[in-house]
């Protein structure tokens, strides 16, 4: 397995990190997930981050990430403390591990939002405080949190269920396998030959028991399935290379339309998790149709981060 894979150690006094649902047992993040639930109840004890300080770093541009983190600290009674990569030193030059030693005397715990895996795992090894995942390259773990507490508030439990995916093997897709393999859904996955998600992780997903199908066939992949998800062709990275325009190309048959749509179940809900091009990986017919519940997916962000959070400091 991979550095990029590996789950974390520690024992029982290690911080309590988020970096990949792989890391963590389904018993855990069940737990997180009805954390979320009881505080979108508004069952949530009181304030149960009074006198702690989070700090949010943000080396890539962020709207849901941002806000849900800022405003779900608020309301849990902690102090965010927002920085972007221009505003602290690492933009110098500064070492992860020194910037993890740092922050780790001056905050209660991080979330980093960054293209490069590895900057998140250093961060986690050498910081004494929970650190977690806003979004890496090769995995986007609140975002599933969110999709699955969206796909069940709807749909009943999404164990048994299946839910497909069209599109890039992106971050998001990346997690998506994960999930299956945490949550019991079945999964499957349409992407061009071209941009399969990698085959170790797949592999690791079908070795824990996760039920995984790989085709480059939209169509098979969403027949009868209860969920169908798609995210944005392009990464942040990628929008301006020259290479942008091959890969919508390669991508248009993958387009979440009416046409395929009609081939999953007739109560399919469609996911997506945000910015959406319309006009390119959806279109506005499906992105603002009765099956669409995108919108409450991104409200979920702020209830499912809301869980991690408590879990991350024991308050839950």
């Amino acid at each position: 397995m991979s550095a990029a894979l590996k789950t974390t150690g520690g024992g029982s006094d290690a911080p309590r990190h988020f970096l990949e649902l792989m890391d963590l047992d389904t018993p855990t993040l069940r737990h997180m997930l009805e954390l979320g639930r009881r505080s979108k109840r508004g069952e949530a004890p009181g304030q149960p981050l009074a006198g702690k300080t989070v700090a949010l770093i943000f080396e890539l541009p962020s709207t849901r990430t941002r806000v849900s983190f800022e405003v779900g600290i608020r309301q849990l009674g902690g102090t965010p403390l927002v920085l972007t990569a221009k505003e602290i030193q690492l933009n110098r030059g500064e070492s992860i591990k020194d910037t993890a030693r740092v922050l780790s005397r001056y905050v209660d715990a991080i979330m980093l939002r960054t293209a490069d895996v590895a900057q998140m795992r250093e961060l986690a090894e050498y910081a004494t405080i929970p650190v977690i995942n806003g979004l890496t390259n090769i995995s986007h773990p609140c975002q599933l949190m969110a999709d699955v507490m969206t796909f069940e508030e709807h749909r009943g439990p999404i164990a048994g269920q299946v839910v497909a995916w069209t599109g890039d093997g992106n971050n998001v897709a990346q997690s998506y396998i994960q999930a299956a393999a945490r949550f019991g859904f079945i999964l499957r996955i349409a992407t061009p030959p071209e941009l399969e998600p990698p085959a170790e992780l797949l592999a690791w997903a079908r070795r824990e028991g996760a039920r995984i199908e790989l085709s480059n066939d939209p169509v098979a992949a969403v027949q009868g399935a209860r969920a169908v998800v798609t995210d944005c062709w392009i990464s942040m990275s990628d929008e301006k290379t020259a290479a942008a325009q091959n890969r919508h190309n390669m991508l248009m048959p993958f387009q979440l339309n009416s046409a395929l749509l009609r081939h999953a179940a007739p109560d399919a809900i469609v996911l997506h998790c945000l910015p959406a091009h319309r006009g390119e990986e959806i279109t506005d017919e499906v992105m603002d149709g009765p099956q669409s519940v995108v919108f409450d997916e991104a409200e979920n962000r702020l209830h499912a981060q809301k869980g991690i959070l408590l879990w991350a400091f024991g308050a839950g």
